[in-house]
């Protein structure tokens, strides 16, 4: 396991992300989010899993032999992520295995955890 951070959340980006991306009031509008179930403003899901890629691209993927990634397989937001939180993230390598299409590289498949 490694763990790697950290990054703040600010404010002014959650409101951004929010209102062009995922424009609901508890992402967009603090007076408005106070009124919500979460009772204040929170980063979307997809805010909060960019600024995890930020940090997994900084701390741990390789700038000299990295081909990209096949996928996600599974993507949980378990408590809500507000501004001023400050972030880190935990990364897990599950399985490395060699391409079956292409055996001149591999696969690294890794958990993430904030």
């Amino acid at each position: 396991m490694h763990e790697f951070g950290s990054i703040q959340v600010e404010k002014e980006e959650v409101v951004s992300f929010g209102k062009r991306f995922v424009p609901l009031t508890y992402h967009t509008d603090a007076e408005l989010a106070k009124e919500s179930i979460y009772r204040g403003l929170i980063a979307s899901g997809w805010h909060t899993a960019a600024l995890m890629m930020r940090l997994y691209t900084d701390h741990y993927l390789s700038k000299i032999a990295n081909l990209g990634s096949p996928g996600v397989d599974e993507v949980r937001w378990d408590k809500p992520v507000r501004p001023g939180d400050v972030l880190s993230i935990r990364v897990t390598v599950l399985e490395t295995r060699v391409s079956r299409s292409k055996s001149d590289r591999g696969i690294v498949r890794s958990s993430l955890r904030y």
